[in-house]
């Protein structure tokens, strides 16, 4: 059981935040006792600030409402009051490890102040934050290249800051591009790219390949990339049309990703249309003050933990803690238990200075059906067990 939820008297605990549509889904037919629940509480528990890896900073975001949509949706416009008094403070903590592979292939980056980064002369007029993962294989070259060049590539892009999302997509097929006019680099080397752009108000994730990033909402998981393998139904689609197979969950029965930079060897002249392919998918969305931080792993997480068991995870360790360091070490000591066999490498920013709260329901005497967000922290606890 997770930390933090009792479920003996005189408390119901739920590691979540306030949700009114839940509450209205009791089932009693006397709903003269619906009035006897008393307003939900939040409770802090201590903070531990002591171990960060990465700074914490003081990048501020103005924030918007909630959303209305799922995370699938390419963009999410806010659905209520704009002026929310929400401001979204960065926190980044990362860990990387080798895990039972030979060599360690991952490379990632965590930048929690565009501005500071950039200097004075970075052409966009609001606080950012910038953060990435990137899962090599056949060598560390792409990994390396893009880690180091990504940024660059879509904040010198003309198209930025005034249209971010096609900076970005353009951004990757010239990170693709540049790596193949690399000579001095093997080429023949590729990786995978998942980047969650901060701007303004707004969070844009860009991915090409496996890597996941997740989003905590309040106990709940939202998945904010897709992962592009092969077999699955829209990326097989994407392939067979332009001329690729899908062997055995491989394509060309070769690669276990169906989009990455660099594996120039599978690659035909620049320009022309490939099945192993460097553009990425965007997902887009607008931070509430529901949302309490984002996981960005690599798939050796993924292969072995949910979406919504790393969330539980994640929140249970904050909640003691506070430290997104601590919490990314927790995430990849529990893959290394479940037996992973790949590298690990994961990031977690938190948006507050705050731990997640956590509600304490008093008892009533009504019959009670159980919230969205108490389904979603059991079906995490019993995924984590």
């Amino acid at each position: 059981m997770a930390a933090g939820m009792d479920l003996s008297p005189p408390f119901m605990v739920i590691e979540g935040g306030r949700n009114k549509d839940n509450l209205s889904a009791m089932e009693n037919e006397n709903s003269d006792d619906l009035n006897s629940i008393r307003q939900m509480t939040l409770g802090k528990p201590p903070r531990h600030l002591s171990a960060m890896r990465h700074c914490v900073s003081s990048t501020r975001l103005a924030a918007a409402a909630d959303l209305a949509t799922d995370v699938n949706v390419n963009v999410n416009k806010p659905s209520t009051d704009e002026k929310s008094e929400f401001l979204p403070v960065f926190r980044a903590g990362s860990c990387a490890e080798m895990g039972p592979k030979q060599y360690m292939e991952d490379e990632h980056i965590c930048i929690d102040n565009l501005i500071d980064h950039l200097g004075t002369t970075a052409k966009f007029p609001s606080l950012g934050a910038f953060y990435g993962v990137f899962d090599g294989h056949g060598g560390t070259d792409a990994a390396s290249f893009v880690r180091n060049n990504i940024l660059r590539f879509i904040v010198e892009d003309s198209q930025f800051p005034s249209c971010v999302e096609k900076a970005i997509k353009s951004a990757f097929v010239q990170a693709d591009y540049a790596f193949a006019d690399a000579s001095s680099l093997d080429i023949s080397s590729g990786t995978t790219a998942l980047t969650a752009l901060f701007f303004g108000r707004t969070l844009t994730i860009a991915n090409a390949g496996d890597c996941r990033a997740v989003l905590g909402r309040r106990g709940r998981a939202l998945e904010m990339s897709n992962d592009h393998k092969p077999n699955s139904t829209s990326e097989k689609i994407r392939i067979e049309k332009l001329g690729g197979v899908v062997y055995d969950g491989y394509l060309n029965g070769q690669l276990s990703v169906a989009r990455a930079i660099g594996d120039w060897h599978m690659k035909g002249p620049k320009g022309s249309a490939c099945p192993l392919s460097a553009e990425p998918e965007l997902h887009e969305l607008l931070l509430t003050e529901e949302d309490e931080f984002l996981i960005m792993g690599c798939d050796g997480l993924w292969d072995v933990m949910s979406s919504q068991c790393a969330v539980t995870v994640a929140r249970k360790e904050l909640m003691l803690h506070n430290d997104p360091e601590r919490c990314s070490r927790e995430l990849v000591r529990e893959a290394l238990k479940r037996n992973t066999c790949d590298n690990l490498t994961v990031i977690v920013i938190c948006f507050s200075p705050d731990p997640p709260p956590r509600i304490e329901i008093p008892p009533t005497r009504v019959r009670r059906s159980i919230s969205a967000e108490g389904l979603h922290l059991l079906k995490g606890v019993l995924e984590c067990n």
